[in-house]
């Protein structure tokens, strides 16, 4: 396979029904969706289009895509939808970047109890945000906080985290006042870092104690309420990863971040380099390496490549993008609405706007454009799922 044209749909394709017959019974209904959506995204199975270039007679079909939000080819477009509706929720201040991520233990845990792990990472990185965001030592002011869930590192292990991206100021207790962060701090990290690690415990000793938690192999036995707690002891005094990064260079560089990052999948197309005898290498970055011999390249068995993304097919209806405070749904208009009003009564001169690439996202761009000539095309035949055409049909068959 060319490198150019690799997709993982193409190791699915090429591996999966084998695969799927030798793992049978080990597979999730969801897991099992998901292959079957890669397989047969962008392919006849599906369906399409027939389309025609009025500028140059240029013809091409255009099957339909899966849609899947675990599919490599079908995030970009799904990005864009969700951007444009974030823009008008953009401020005209400093923005922070901040990362919450659970320790292996519990990362280990979360393998089987995905929907229970993952709620709590949520709930409780914007509980330990706006707490301390409140407390009159740190802000005292209310925040809006988006957080996005990513499940893995570089090399698809399991890695559950969330990016937290966050305006740098708050509203104060009374609504009459923009608080603005101290420039290029938001919040101190340790003091986060302890929280959120005391909160997360507490909550995830509440749902063992419910039932909410599942126990398999090796650690079957942390059922038993005193074997749980036993195994919890340790993680109460280890440090928990929390850390932000450099603000971002004002409102345009959060939707840049955020299109790469809010629809992004366990590995992209891009990064494959080749599916041959010895396995599907790709690349990725290795973190505990010097910074100029981070970027490697990785072999692994088909097998082991498709165990590996499977590991991160979210629970069905779970939501990886989240908006807590200023920007959660209930009164989100109304409170930005307030924020930018007093930002503009405060300011010596005009809020900036979003431009470059904010704008961009904004303009109106034609669903299929020709890869001749660049103009838009027209959709002149629609294919049915199942229809099996696999090249443009003649001009004579085009009415």
């Amino acid at each position: 396979m060319g490198h150019s044209a690799l997709e993982v749909a193409d190791i699915f394709r090429t591996h999966g029904p084998a695969w799927r017959e030798a793992q049978a019974g080990h597979l999730s209904l969801s897991q099992l969706k998901v292959m079957s959506a890669i397989e047969q995204c962008r392919s006849a199975a599906l369906g399409g289009h027939v389309l025609r270039c009025d500028a140059c007679g240029h013809l091409e079909i255009s099957y339909n895509s899966c849609r899947n939000r675990h599919c490599p080819k079908c995030q970009a477009k799904a990005a864009q939808r969700w951007l444009k509706a974030r823009q008008a929720d953009l401020l005209p201040v400093e923005y922070y970047h901040v990362v919450f991520t659970l320790p292996a233990p519990i990362s280990a845990i979360a393998h089987a109890n995905k929907a229970v792990i993952y709620r709590l990472l949520f709930e409780v990185a914007a509980e330990t945000l706006t707490t301390i965001a409140a407390d009159p030592k740190h802000l005292g002011a209310e925040i809006g906080v988006t957080l996005v869930l990513h499940t893995w590192g570089s090399a698809m292990t399991h890695h559950p985290h969330v990016h937290g991206i966050i305006p740098g100021g708050g509203l104060s207790p009374d609504g009459q006042r923009w608080i603005a962060c101290r420039r290029g701090f938001f919040l101190p990290v340790r003091v986060l870092s302890r929280l959120f690690r005391r909160r997360f415990l507490e909550e995830v000793a509440k749902v063992h104690h419910s039932g909410q938690l599942k126990f398999f192999g090796e650690f079957a036995g942390l059922g038993d309420p005193k074997a749980f707690a036993r195994w919890l002891a340790p993680l109460r005094a280890s440090e928990w990863v929390v850390y932000a990064k450099r603000p971002f260079a004002g409102p345009e560089a959060v939707l840049a971040y955020l299109s790469r990052y809010t629809h992004r999948v366990a590995i992209s197309n891009r990064r494959l380099v080749a599916v041959d005898e010895r396995g599907v290498s790709f690349r990725w970055k290795d973190y505990r390496a010097k910074k100029r011999t981070r970027h490697k390249t990785m072999t692994l068995s088909p097998a082991e490549f498709m165990r590996r993304f499977l590991l991160h097919v979210l629970p069905s209806g779970f939501h990886r993008i989240r908006h807590y405070g200023l920007l959660a749904n209930a009164g989100r208009r109304e409170k930005l609405a307030r924020v930018r009003k007093l930002l503009t009564t405060n300011a010596t001169g005009d809020p900036t706007q979003p431009d470059g690439e904010a704008a961009a996202i904004g303009l109106v761009l034609p669903n299929f454009v020709c890869r001749c000539c660049g103009m838009p095309m027209i959709v002149v035949e629609t294919l049915v799922r199942g229809a099996s055409i696999r090249a443009p049909p003649g001009r004579q068959g085009v009415q």
